[in-house]
């Protein structure tokens, strides 16, 4: 599956400042990844499948392309759907700086009601942990998580540290590093941006 999967996006090496705020080497460009949803449909629909069995009443996916993934696992449990916008805060230090928040309008369908934060791709895991803490405020019972990939081990703890379920079609190993150990800054290689 990862193969096929990743044969859909663009994968760039280098050193790169993730959203989370850690360094990593490697970079997934998932704009394109729903650019023809036919494509990422049938990944889509086996990832909902493997949801099914948590009883959901609504997946969450946070924005831009895992709100999308969400959407057609959504469809494909015939469940509500909601999502989570990002706002970052340039002054903020330290990892995981960005929070996540349901809109106005979206914030009453959750409290309740068994959901799934579902993305596309998660490696540290900035985004899913952000809808979640957004969503526990709103009193939602966050029951999984779900994903295409799965980038490294951080998910895997922090979905265990809260006794929720992870499904995701495939799980590959990933270099991530908080900046203080990463060994790219003490080799002097450049640093690019990643979602600042």
């Amino acid at each position: 599956m990862s193969e096929a999967f990743l044969s859909s996006v663009r994968a760039r090496r280098g050193h790169f400042k993730l959203e989370s705020g850690h360094h990593g080497d490697l970079w997934l460009d998932l704009e394109t990844l729903c650019l023809r949803p036919a494509h990422i449909l049938p990944f889509a629909a086996e990832l909902a499948s493997r949801l099914r069995s948590h009883d959901v009443a609504a997946v969450c996916g946070p924005l831009n392309e895992g709100a999308f993934v969400a959407l057609l696992v959504a469809s494909e449990l015939d469940c509500d759907f909601t999502y989570a916008e990002r706002f970052a805060d340039r002054t903020a230090q330290g990892l995981y700086p960005v929070e996540y928040r349901l809109p106005g309008q979206l914030k009453s369908i959750v409290r309740g009601k068994r959901i799934a934060i579902v993305n596309d791709v998660i490696s540290a895991g900035s985004a899913v942990r952000g809808a979640f803490a957004n969503l526990l405020t709103l009193e939602a019972r966050v029951v999984a998580i779900g994903a295409l990939l799965v980038l490294g081990t951080p998910i895997v703890t922090f979905a265990r540290e809260h006794r929720l379920s992870l499904e995701t079609l495939a799980q590959l190993p990933h270099n991530l590093w908080a900046p203080t150990d990463c060994p790219l800054c003490r080799s002097g290689i450049p640093l690019e941006l990643i979602n600042s």
